[in-house]
């Protein structure tokens, strides 16, 4: 994990106090290998890790862990410190994800059904065209614009975000009462049912310290195909989801089921808004990577970003 080089029999003797040769070392390495958790790289190198190995050293070998006293102000400090928009904060904790561990981070949004409507807003941008601003207890800020069928007067708007806006800070927006004017109908209609669909925060990925990938891969290839994953959100929202609904916090190469990730891992967390699973953060690297300390993060950020986003 810390040179990312394969370990031989040597180097163990010397780094560590177990009272046996070299020899017996070796001994007991090729009998990890051929258990399958470790592998030989080419004939003259030392071994690293499986995947079967690294899973090994997860769930029997690795006890609890936790980040330093310096971490854990900086991220303390950090959410103390943020305001505003959920967009810009999630941005943000991605960016503190990435930096406290040196891999890439993930930071995908709540759904906006885990939020309360604090505030609804019609707007009025030309005669056929009104925009509905929705502002979410969490901070989320939900935008539609509607193309009307006929021009609609700045009092009409009003009159739809009269009955639209009460409706929805309270959940009742399925019970609206017809307003008496067919095109105020079908705008409210068409505002109630923009927000059933799917192409708003939900899903939404922020990614920080794309830079990271570089330093954690040897070859050219594989930092681009890493790259790639995250320009396909719905495909890392998927990932993730998956990941977490097999019951796993971490997910160790061919673990991931995505090809172009068998040399990388994934350690993922939800956090909650308001009791509830919202959103989730996760930090991609490769295989060797710092499991103790990746997994504390992760723990420690998803914890305080629900506990903030549930403030407002």
């Amino acid at each position: 994990m810390a040179t990312a080089r394969p370990v031989g029999s040597g180097l163990v003797t010397e780094q560590t106090e177990l009272k046996v040769s070299s020899a017996t070392v070796r001994k007991e390495l090729g009998a990890l290998e051929e258990e399958g958790f470790l592998h030989q790289p080419h004939t003259s190198a030392g071994r690293v890790p499986t995947d079967k190995g690294y899973r090994y050293f997860i769930d029997a070998l690795m006890g609890p862990s936790s980040l330093d006293s310096a971490q854990n102000e900086r991220i303390s400090d950090f959410f103390a410190r943020s305001h505003g928009e959920l967009e810009r904060i999630l941005r943000d904790t991605s960016r503190l994800l990435a930096g406290v561990t040196d891999y890439a981070a993930v930071v995908v949004a709540p759904k906006p059904d885990a939020a309360n409507v604090r505030a609804v807003q019609l707007v009025s941008l030309e005669p056929r065209v009104v925009l509905l601003v929705v502002v979410l207890s969490n901070g989320g800020i939900e935008r539609r614009t509607f193309e009307l069928d006929a021009d609609m007067t700045e009092q009409q708007v009003a009159s739809a975000q009269a009955l639209l806006a009460p409706a929805m800070v309270d959940g009742t927006e399925d019970a609206i009462a017809p307003s008496g004017d067919s095109d105020v109908d079908h705008l409210l209609a068409d505002a109630v049912g923009s927000l059933e669909t799917s192409d708003g925060l939900d899903g939404r990925v922020h990614v920080g310290g794309r830079s990271s990938v570089a330093a954690g891969f040897d070859q050219t290839e594989k930092v681009a195909q890493v790259l790639q994953l995250f320009e396909r959100q719905l495909l890392v929202v998927t990932l993730i989801r998956d990941v977490l609904d097999r019951g796993l916090s971490v997910a160790i190469g061919s673990e991931t089921g995505v090809q172009n990730l068998n040399e990388c891992s994934l350690v993922v967390a939800p956090y909650q808004v308001q009791g509830s699973d919202a959103g989730s953060i996760g930090v991609i690297g490769p295989t060797h990577m710092n499991y103790p300390q990746a997994l504390a993060a992760v723990a420690v950020i998803s914890h305080q970003l629900g506990e903030h986003l549930t403030r407002g």
